[in-house]
């Protein structure tokens, strides 16, 4: 009787116990976190450092942040399986790469081909290779539209390989 006893008194006290204790750390992690600092545009001479992550079959982030104008260093870094790409364009940019890479879906053996799009409809297009990083130094657009990021390898536009980009003014918090 005295050990049921006993175990039961620890019981009551781990369950006093446990929300003070994840009270306490919850105030104390809220302490030294640090908010994301506000926009500044990059330059030519202090471009914006910009993280786009390829995985299977998504992007992170899914919404990329950019202020007309700016220059950006991108850093395109593929943690998924499979080879991917990013393609920076409009609607009939992602529509023409989308195109072009299902025309040489289920290649022979041998080298993958090569695909292109009229260089009006080429937008930004960045192929990284699993495990890989590919850095590009790109100037937004001063003027720009609706832009998109997608991945059209084979299947991952249909799979949902597509991410917004949301255009900010200086100063605004991602």
């Amino acid at each position: 009787m005295r050990t049921v006893r006993n175990s039961l008194a620890g019981i009551r006290a781990s369950a006093v116990a446990m929300p003070v204790l994840v009270g306490l750390l919850v105030a104390a992690c809220a302490a030294d976190s640090v908010a994301t600092p506000p926009i500044s545009p990059g330059t030519p001479g202090h471009p914006r450092d910009v993280n786009i992550i390829t995985k299977d079959y998504s992007f992170l982030p899914s919404e990329v942040d950019l202020v007309p104008g700016e220059t950006v260093l991108l850093h395109v870094i593929n943690g998924g399986l499979v080879v991917h790409e990013v393609v920076i364009g409009d609607g009939p940019v992602q529509d023409a790469w989308e195109a072009a890479e299902a025309a040489v879906a289920n290649p022979p053996p041998g080298p993958t081909p090569f695909v292109s799009v009229p260089p009006a409809l080429a937008g930004l297009r960045i192929v990284v290779e699993s495990g890989q990083r590919v850095d590009l130094l790109w100037t937004v657009p001063g003027d720009p539209g609706p832009l998109l990021i997608g991945c059209h390898i084979p299947g991952h536009w249909a799979k949902g390989m597509q991410a917004a980009i949301r255009f900010v003014r200086p100063g605004m918090l991602p």
